[in-house]
């Protein structure tokens, strides 16, 4: 939010922006919405888990931000439609962000034995959520004519896949791909689409990409190893909220249809 100090009114870099990011009640997608909100953005939750949006709701308005929050499941059309009429009520239609960040993956295993329950939850919610936001909040975006930004939350195994997370790999995958052939879409209404690409965060996720995972010093070392990632380290929520800030600002107007890789190098 914009903050006074000494009577000077200091600007954030997302000033008067309204920003709706899935999943945005824990991890990557808290992270990222309490960014956006410190850099003056209202912000939109809409999250499956309604205990933990709700709790982060009250806190960025405890901290004099419009914050708005709606249960939400991505994988549901209806919900989408919900999300569009609480923009429409809550914001007289103003969107100017969206951060697709809502995703799942399943256990590591062999690709001989993978569920199709999992097949079919990975590309629900990492790849059709994004299908159902391009039709119930484009059309806001484009209404507006003023452009918006839109931030998919890839992965690193979209462009450096590995085996037994064939399917989860192949969901991020279409993910990047999408983000592209959006941005070339929608380029000539000023929505610039874009793609951000970590290596594993150490969130709820974690223990589907290193068997075991606890969110320790001595286990992030390990995993920044196994992951030869040159930069010693893992990914961070944060690197994943800064590099959205960037894009979802306007300093990244010239910016659309690229992967970000915020991997510490592991992509080389």
């Amino acid at each position: 939010m914009a903050s006074q100090t000494n009577g000077t009114r200091h600007y954030g870099r997302l000033d008067g922006k309204v920003a709706l990011v899935t999943g945005g009640g824990q991890g990557i997608g808290e992270t990222i919405s309490r960014k956006f909100a410190s850099e003056g953005a209202s912000i939109i939750i809409a999250d499956f888990n309604a205990e933990s949006g709700k709790a982060v709701v009250e806190s960025l308005r405890s901290q004099g931000t419009k914050a708005e929050f709606i249960r939400a499941d991505v994988t549901k059309r209806s919900d989408w439609d919900e999300i569009a009429k609480l923009i429409q009520s809550s914001f007289n239609g103003k969107l100017d962000i969206l951060v697709n960040n809502a995703g799942t993956a399943y256990p590591a295993e062999s690709s001989l034995t993978v569920s199709e329950a999992n097949f079919e939850k990975v590309y629900a919610v990492n790849v059709k959520s994004i299908f159902h936001s391009v039709q119930a909040i484009f059309p806001l975006m484009i209404a507006q004519k003023t452009g918006g930004s839109v931030v998919n939350i890839s992965s690193i195994a979209a462009i450096r896949p590995r085996g037994k997370l064939t399917w989860y790999n192949s969901s991020k995958a279409a993910v990047s791909n999408a983000s592209k052939a959006l941005a070339h879409e929608f380029g000539e209404h000023g929505i610039r689409v874009n793609s951000v690409c970590p290596v594993l965060v150490p969130t709820q996720l974690a223990n589907n990409f290193v068997p075991g995972f606890e969110n320790t010093p001595e286990y992030r070392a390990k995993a920044a190893q196994l992951f030869q990632i040159p930069l010693g380290r893992l990914t961070t929520a944060d690197d994943v909220a800064n590099v959205s800030l960037w894009l979802a600002s306007d300093e990244s107007s010239f910016i659309t249809g690229i992967d970000h890789h915020v991997d510490g190098g592991r992509s080389i």
